[in-house]
This record gives structure tokens, C-alpha cells and sequence, in this order.
């Protein structure tokens, strides 16, 4: 009986394993092509298409779409999402937050800046 569970266990493991190393795959494919996927059904394409920076500087730090961000403006809002990009004529980023909605921020309130994790951190971009 345990040699059962064990070999079932075993097999649980090589699965998560494989799973893993496919899905590593498929993001440096996506990487590749530049592509960047934002799996949220509150983005849409019009929200993508008025984005029209999608590599900037803020505070000194390079940022990119499809990056996990958290930001605090000056009246102590927190948002932490993943960055959609810059609108250039109005001065502010967008970003999907865990909340699902579409926010948009002047980056003339923005207090802190922080960068959790950069999209394809296992590759050189």
C-alpha cells in the first residue's frame, strides 16, 4: 500500500515539474516575439491601444508593461497591479489591479514607486 501512494506521489511531482518547465518555455517564446500576456477580462483592447509607452523611466527605474507594481500616491491610495503603460499627452500610467478594474494614475500624485516583479525575470529582456 505505501509503495502505491508512493509512486503516485512520485508521479504527481515529475507532472508539476513538467508543467513548470512548459510553462518557462512558453513565456520565453512569448518574450521572443515580444508579447507580453495579461490574463485579465477587464483589459481590453482599447485599453492597450491608449497605452502608447509601453518602456519608460519613473523615479529612475526602467520599467515595462506586463511588470507587477505597487504605487502609493500622495493621499495614501495603494495600488499594486500589473502595468499596462504610459499615456504620453496626459502625464500617467495605467494598470490592472488585483481588483480587476483599469485604473489610471498622474504620475504627478504618485509618492512611492515600487517594482515586485518584472515580467520574464528568468530572461535577459
Amino acid at each position: 500500500m505505501l509503495i502505491y501512494i508512493q509512486r503516485i506521489l512520485v508521479v504527481l511531482w515529475l507532472m508539476s515539474v513538467i508543467g513548470y518547465i512548459f510553462t518557462v518555455i512558453k513565456e520565453k517564446h512569448y518574450l521572443k516575439n515580444n508579447m507580453i500576456v495579461i490574463e485579465n477580462k477587464s483589459v481590453t483592447q482599447k485599453d492597450l491601444d491608449e497605452a502608447d509607452i509601453k518602456e519608460f523611466v519613473l523615479n529612475g527605474v526602467k520599467v515595462r508593461f506586463g511588470d507587477e507594481i505597487k504605487i502609493i500616491t500622495d493621499c495614501n491610495n495603494k495600488f499594486k497591479g500589473i502595468l499596462i503603460g504610459a499615456v504620453k499627452d496626459e502625464r500617467s500610467i495605467m494598470m490592472v489591479t488585483y481588483d480587476n478594474k483599469v485604473e489610471k494614475l498622474d504620475i504627478n500624485n504618485i509618492a512611492k514607486f515600487k517594482i515586485i516583479s518584472k515580467y520574464g525575470s528568468f530572461f535577459k529582456r
